[in-house]
């Protein structure tokens, strides 16, 4: 993705509009609670999700006229999602303490009949947040799900089994679930997994968060399926504004922390342009801040260290476009980092560089100057836990995502770019690649969290395992612990011979 983008709101708006684009006109029709007659618990959602064809079957055929849905009506998703305003507009954003400098205009920011992508626009505002847990916390992590419902069911499951969850509720006294983007797109099933995010988040409105991906962006899911997704499953019932507006309340970072101690969460990569020193200092557990004007160009001027570790044959590409802007857009006039930036896989790349059709590409370097540019008066920011990072063909990243059983530790010590293409079994014993169910923490790493496999990912990269996992926080950085857990995705058993 080239950094530079042209304005996007009459492109958009556009689409939109032929997409039948309706916001909602009746203000009395939102603010209720949700409740559901049709699915009122887990185990009811369960067995309607348990009758859909997988992703990988249907991706097999050669053109899909009709989905089957377990939401055959739209208005079961719209509940949902006003329900899912309301709690924004009165939950821990609401009150201005939670903010880091201005609150959000309530014209503009929590006012759902408006949007940045229509006339007259509101501007985009993406923010980050703040959620700082007691030691001892659990924060389960998801990584990409693109559609594939019947991973998210599995993931539930064995949460429900473990006694995290009880249904939809998580049972557990300080337990949370972070997700970390990409829900839709590329699959068959994204309306099925925002509404599951809609029942968890409603369950657990301080305990349940969403990470805004790359393609949780209006300008994303009219090229990459969801809106043809909602439109083969709705025809004029869909109101694909709803979901726009959606996107808009799910922070493009979230820093979770334990004391002093603090893990930057996202979809993409590295934002110097944004430093959460300020948020992390305020009192408020769950805090928010807008990302306001991106300050990528003074970041470079005021740290000469990271353009120093650049790679050199693009050194001036990168000083002329790091730069400060504000955000019009999720790719306007600049692609968000948080969103979409990279990290290299092997720790002599460059400190920083540029992938043609992707952003920005942080290396062990780069990373390690803005991460200690990003502490408050005592808090540090100890690591990336992050996704997006997917190939559907074999490559390095995805060999060592697979090998890694769902998650890489990117930069190993005994990894080296002559051993990009080694096969599993050298990347464990020789490459010393962790792959086991517990992995050790280290201040300065990144963790690139597989994507759920009823995907053409997992097709084209011959893995039927789920992957999550579970940071258990402590009273220091050293007593932090991660577990990893693997699970398969029933629907992969109804494959055909050879897929």
């Amino acid at each position: 993705m080239r950094p530079r983008r042209s304005h996007p709101r009459k492109k958009i708006a556009q689409l939109l509009l032929l997409l039948a684009l309706g916001l909602p006109q009746n203000a009395a029709a939102e603010g209720k609670a949700y409740q559901s007659a049709t699915y009122p618990g887990f185990a009811q959602w369960r067995a309607a999700c348990a009758k859909l064809p997988g992703n990988r079957l249907l991706l097999g055929q050669a053109a899909v006229t009709r989905l089957e849905t377990a939401l055959p009506s739209f208005a079961e998703v719209d509940s949902a999602l006003r329900a899912a305003f309301e709690l924004f507009r009165n939950g821990s954003m609401s009150p201005a303490g939670n903010w880091v400098g201005a609150k959000p205009k309530a014209d503009e920011f929590f006012n759902t009949h408006r949007a940045y992508f229509l006339k007259p626009p509101i501007p985009f505002q993406p923010f980050a947040q703040k959620l700082q847990v007691p030691p001892g916390s659990e924060v389960t992590f998801h990584g990409d799900f693109h559609g594939d419902i019947h991973s998210f069911i599995a993931m539930l499951d064995s949460l429900n089994q473990a006694g995290t969850l009880d249904g939809f509720r998580l049972a557990k006294p300080n337990s949370y679930m972070v997700f970390l983007g990409d829900y839709t797109d590329r699959g068959f099933y994204g309306v099925e997994v925002l509404y599951t995010l809609l029942r968890l988040k409603l369950a657990n409105p301080e305990r349940v968060f969403m990470a805004r991906g790359n393609h949780e962006d209006v300008q994303m899911i009219p090229r990459y399926g969801f809106i043809a997704e909602c439109q083969k499953k709705y025809a004029n019932q869909f109101n694909p504004a709803l979901i726009g507006r959606l996107y808009d309340f799910f922070p493009v970072v979230i820093y979770i922390g334990s004391g002093a101690d603090y893990l930057q969460c996202n979809h993409g990569g590295m934002e110097p342009g944004f430093l959460p020193g300020a948020l992390l200092d305020a009192k408020p557990g769950v805090a928010y801040q807008l990302l306001g004007q991106v300050t990528g160009g003074t970041f470079l001027t005021r740290h000469p260290g990271l353009l120093a570790t650049a790679d050199v044959a693009r050194r001036d590409f990168l000083k002329a476009n790091i730069r400060d802007y504000t955000p019009l857009a999720p790719m306007s006039p600049m692609i968000n980092g948080f969103m979409w930036n990279d990290f290299t896989v092997f720790a002599k790349e460059p400190g920083l560089g540029y992938m043609e059709g992707r952003g920005f590409v942080y290396g062990k370097t780069g990373t390690r100057i803005v991460l200690d540019a990003s502490a408050g008066t005592t808090a540090k920011v100890r690591g990336v836990f992050r996704a997006h990072q997917h190939s559907s063909a074999v490559n390095p990243m995805m060999r060592r995502l697979v090998a890694g059983n769902g998650l890489f530790r990117h930069w190993h010590e005994h990894d080296s770019l002559a051993r990009a293409n080694a096969s599993a079994a050298v990347l464990r014993a020789e490459c010393r690649l962790e792959h086991g169910t517990q992995r050790p923490l280290r201040d300065g790493s990144v963790w690139t969290f597989n994507v759920s496999p009823d995907s053409y990912y997992g097709r084209g990269n011959s893995y039927k395992f789920d992957t999550y996992g579970v940071l258990t926080t402590g009273d220091a950085f050293a007593d932090w612990k991660l577990r990893v857990v693997n699970q398969a995705v029933p629907i992969l058993k109804t494959l055909p011979a050879g897929q």
